[in-house]
C-alpha cells in the first residue's frame, strides 16, 4: 500500500477537528485518534490496547523537538478505571503548530506543553508528557480497509471488551 503520508495526516486533522466539542470520545483518547487515522483515510493501524500501551509500542520516549504534522502526542496519565488503578495514558494528534486535538472531557484543542496543567479529572493524577511518535510510525504495518458503522458505538464496545471484563 502506497501512503502519502502528508494527505493522511491532515485527513485525519480534518476528521479529528471536525469533532470539536463532542463529548463522545470521552475516556477515549486512544479511539478518537486512531478513528481520525482510519476512518479518515480507509486504513486500519495496530498500536495498543491504551494509550501508554501504544506510547511504548511506538518508542514515542525517543522523538526530540516539536510534534510534526499527524504526530501521536502521549502523555502518562495514572488513574483508577474499572476497578484497575495504574496509568493508561493519554493521547493527542499533532496539528504541527505546537497544538493537539485530542478528547478529554470533550474533544478540545490545546498547546501540547499545557495539557500537564489541565485539572484531571477526580481520583486521577496529573498527566506528565512522555512524547511524540511520527504518523509514518503509527502507519507501519497498516492495511486498508473499509470501515462501516458508528465509529463512537464501536469505540464504546471495544473498550467494554477489553477492560470491562478484567
Amino acid at each position: 500500500m502506497s501512503i502519502d503520508v502528508s494527505d493522511f495526516g491532515r485527513n485525519a486533522i480534518r476528521w479529528a477537528l471536525d469533532r470539536m466539542g463532542s463529548t463522545d470520545y470521552a475516556t477515549r483518547c486512544l479511539a478518537f485518534v486512531e478513528d481520525a487515522v482510519e476512518r479518515s483515510s480507509g486504513v486500519e493501524v495496530f498500536g495498543g490496547d491504551d494509550a501508554a500501551e501504544s506510547s511504548r509500542l511506538y518508542g514515542a520516549d525517543a522523538a526530540e523537538g516539536e510534534p510534526s504534522l499527524g504526530a501521536f502526542v502521549f502523555y502518562e496519565s495514572v488513574g483508577e478505571w474499572f476497578g484497575d488503578r495504574r496509568d493508561w495514558g493519554h493521547v493527542g494528534l499533532s496539528l504541527g503548530d505546537g497544538r493537539v486535538v485530542h478528547a478529554w472531557d470533550v474533544v478540545r484543542v490545546d498547546d501540547y506543553r499545557e495539557l500537564v496543567e489541565m485539572t484531571p479529572a477526580p481520583g486521577w493524577e496529573p498527566l506528565s508528557y512522555v512524547g511524540w511518535t511520527p504518523l509514518e510510525r503509527v502507519l507501519e504495518g497498516s492495511r486498508p480497509r473499509d470501515w462501516e458503522g458508528d465509529a463512537v458505538e464501536a469505540a464504546r464496545r471495544m473498550q467494554t471488551e477489553r477492560f470491562d471484563s478484567r
